[in-house]
């Protein structure tokens, strides 16, 4: 799923840069390097919020785990 965001995010900057290059709008730093370089920064920024919720999920449950058993002694 990560990465179909990340495509989908890519292809509508592409259509973007596409629409401003047809009404003669430029910007030197909006290229196809800058959006493909974006789209590989959003996915690694989405994989890593999924990993660290990966992580503070997996804590937390260890430790409410953790929290019953030593209640029960």
């Amino acid at each position: 799923m990560k990465k179909d965001i990340a495509t989908l995010l890519g292809g509508f900057l592409t259509a973007l840069l596409m629409f401003f290059g047809t009404i003669g709008i430029s910007f030197e730093w909006f290229t196809q390097e800058s959006i493909d370089a974006f789209v590989v920064l959003v996915a690694a920024t989405i994989a890593l919020a999924i990993n660290i919720y990966a992580v503070w999920k997996n804590t937390n449950v260890k430790e409410r785990l953790k929290d019953k058993k030593g209640g029960n002694e």
